[in-house]
């Protein structure tokens, strides 16, 4: 098992990973969507580090999720908060963990039902392994590992911190 580095400081180095990636592409008004509930923590603080000034987006993607029969159905659904109008944005997706890629899935899912972005740059604080789907982040804070009976999860929001836990082997 890698240890996770501590989330404030992850943060900073997706913070300067995403600026620079920004300028490389010359977005300057991107659009950032964080994932509930953990994303959703990371992009209020990586908006405000990187002053955008448009509204900050969020999505739960509860009911877009393909694994309902295995994780089973999120007891607390929270609304998604989309600009009516996201066609053609340059959109930042924010999650805290990726693992197997379903939530990605997911939520870009629900992204494509409000319309078609221009492009989806993909930044998670914590990037391990078990992917399931042909899915990678753009930018990522770290790369850990960690065995198949082990989880990692961001708690806070004040202050955030990781939870590694052992799952049962099935």
């Amino acid at each position: 098992m890698t240890h996770a580095t501590e989330p404030d400081k992850l943060l900073e180095k997706l913070a300067a990973d995403l600026e620079n990636l920004l300028e490389q592409h010359a977005i300057s008004t991107p659009l950032m969507v964080g994932i509930h509930t953990g994303g959703a923590w990371l992009a209020e603080i990586l908006h405000k580090r990187l002053n955008i000034q448009d509204e900050l987006a969020t999505l739960d993607i509860s009911f877009y999720r393909d694994d309902f029969s295995r994780i089973g159905m999120n007891p607390q659904v929270k609304t998604s908060s989309l600009p009516p109008q996201i066609e053609d944005r340059h959109i930042i997706l924010v999650d805290d963990v990726l693992q197997t890629g379903r939530t990605i899935r997911a939520a870009m899912n629900e992204i494509f039902d409000y319309g078609r972005p221009a492009s989806i740059t993909l930044a998670c604080l914590i990037e391990r392994s078990g992917r399931e789907l042909p899915i990678q982040a753009d930018v990522v804070g770290q790369i850990i590992e960690l065995h198949d009976h082990e989880q990692i999860k961001l708690t806070g929001p004040t202050p955030l911190s990781w939870e590694i836990k052992r799952t049962e082997q099935i």
